[in-house]
């Protein structure tokens, strides 16, 4: 990873219309915090959900229309936004995920001549890194740049791993387990599980119970947990453990941002969907198991094949190819479980090339740092 060096403050206004789920959200706020924190920006977060938010991060009010927490601004983007509200643009403003400015923010941008940018979604396709930075000139005379979050050191990287991750051991994971009360046999591998939902789940949860090794898997409150109380036949409320043969099921609440990592630190695979916590699951260190966004045309399996050329690389071709088939299977939503015992035995394999990878990435370039140099470069 490059150092970090002191950079000027720049004032950025980051944009974020949450869609669905917490991803758009969860990737800002990381952002956010990250600018601020190690880059002593100024960073003000306009966001169109604000509960979604606050879920992530339980300090942030969510009925507030302007509140100040970790360092940044908060705003409510509401569709009713007055001119005076924004008037006052950034240095460097945002669009993440190729969200829409609303009018007076764009006006305001005009007038300010601030710095443009569009945030996109990650990917690990290559034309991505033709595409990364390139400008686009826009209705009234500025560009707007593309700046892409990916894998390679021709791209603007991910958003960096928590510095505690690498002291994180065994005696801190059962600790930070016991703090949040989990229950389950001492002797089980841990699994983290966090899905769009998938109909390949009740398949996979048999085997683990009929397998001959105890699994325990760790579920925050959400729409997995939902799908497991219909597996178990009643529902599963945050505290609560329940077994089946040699499957654990233990609920967790709702996590905030850095529990969630810690949770990631603390399993031996994670199950993980979308951009957020699949970025986070590969800081972490140990095999992971992704869920891509569903896109039209199946592109989402595009994706997957991009990400897994890369994060396979250099590893026999054995573990690689179980890995690769169980990861087809499990976005497909069918017959995963046959590519499960395949998958376990190649997880010690896998671990080692995770951290292969991770430091691979983390050689590369860092998103927040990026963006920085990026903003400075064009601003003077």
């Amino acid at each position: 990873m490059q150092p970090i060096l002191p950079s000027p403050a720049l004032r950025w206004d980051l944009w974020c219309h949450v869609i669905d789920n917490y991803g758009d959200a969860g990737v800002c706020w990381r952002l956010a915090r990250k600018l601020v924190a190690v880059h002593g920006q100024r960073v003000r977060l306009w966001i169109d959900a604000p509960a979604v938010l606050a879920r992530l991060w339980p300090a942030i009010d969510a009925q507030a229309a302007h509140q100040v927490v970790a360092g940044v601004e908060i705003r409510h983007w509401r569709e009713s936004l007055e001119a005076a509200e924004c008037a006052d643009a950034g240095d460097v403003v945002v669009e993440a995920f190729a969200c829409e400015l609303p009018a007076p923010a764009r006006a305001a941008l005009q007038a300010r001549l601030s710095l443009w940018l569009n945030l996109e979604y990650l990917s690990a396709e290559a034309w991505v890194e033709g595409c990364h930075g390139l400008g686009s000139a826009q209705p009234g005379g500025r560009t707007r740049y593309f700046f892409f979050p990916g894998f390679t050191p021709a791209t603007g990287g991910l958003i960096g791993a928590d510095a505690a991750c690498a002291q994180w051991d065994e005696r801190a994971a059962r600790a930070w387990l016991a703090a949040q009360g989990v229950t389950g046999p001492a002797a089980a591998r841990r699994l983290s599980l966090f899905t769009y939902g998938n109909a390949a789940l009740p398949g996979w949860l048999e085997a683990l119970a009929a397998g001959d090794e105890p699994w325990l898997a760790l579920v925050p409150d959400g729409r997995t947990l939902r799908a497991l109380g219909d597996w178990l036949g009643a529902p599963l409320a945050p505290g609560e453990t329940r077994t089946r043969a040699a499957l654990s099921i233990h609920a967790l609440p709702f996590l905030a941002q850095d529990d969630y990592d810690r949770l990631l630190w603390s399993s031996h695979l994670n199950v993980v969907r979308g951009e957020d916590s699949f970025v986070r699951a590969h800081w972490a260190r140990r095999p992971l198991l992704w869920q891509a966004y569903r896109q039209d045309g199946e592109a989402h399996l595009d994706k997957l094949e991009a990400w897994l050329a890369r994060a396979l690389d250099g590893l026999e071709a054995g573990a690689a190819g179980a890995a690769r088939a169980a990861h087809r299977a499990w976005n497909r939503e069918a017959d995963f479980a046959a590519h499960w015992p395949a998958l376990r035995a190649a997880l010690p394999a896998l671990e080692v090339q995770a951290g292969r990878f991770a430091g691979r990435l983390a050689e590369g370039p860092e998103l927040a740092a990026a963006l920085v140099a990026f903003a400075q470069s064009k601003i003077e």
